[in-house]
């Protein structure tokens, strides 16, 4: 899966000649260089942990450009953002059906789940509490095995 730089039918390609979607900018090497280190990671990542992968990797990029960049993709749906318990903000590409995290705090590992039944049960406690147009988030946060294996 592959993030959109195109802003044309939503496709899963990156263009050399347009921004993220609806922005108007050109794409830059910079731009392409962000999209394939999120694309590559199973774990959400914070714009400092992307910025230095980047820098690792010898991009030139700015971390004002890659949280700009960021906040564009989560807007147009192109990225799940989530809040880490420190309160930093974190993002991963994930699936574009609705889904929940199981997230490993050590490793950063993420699984997209869907609990049975949970999506009925929410329904059915607002409607019976009286809410309306409701969403909610489910990140699961624990050890994944691999982790915890290291630690016993």
């Amino acid at each position: 899966m592959k993030i959109s730089l195109t802003g044309q039918n939503n496709e899963s390609s990156l263009s050399p000649k347009a921004g993220p979607v609806g922005t108007g900018e050109r794409s830059t090497k910079q731009k392409k260089a962000l999209a394939q280190v999120i694309e590559s990671s199973d774990s959400f990542l914070s714009a400092q942990e992307i910025f230095i992968i980047l820098r690792g990797k010898g991009e030139n990029i700015g971390l004002t450009t890659i949280y700009s960049q960021l906040r564009a993709l989560v807007e147009q749906g192109e990225l799940d953002s989530i809040r880490s318990e420190a309160g930093e903000t974190l993002y991963r590409k994930c699936s574009a059906a609705h889904h929940h995290h199981l997230i490993c705090k050590v490793c950063g590992t993420t699984i997209e789940i869907e609990p049975p039944g949970f999506e009925e049960w929410a329904e059915k406690v607002s409607k019976e509490n009286g809410f309306h147009n409701i969403t909610h988030v489910i990140e699961v946060v624990g050890i994944c095995s691999k982790c915890f294996s290291k630690d016993n």
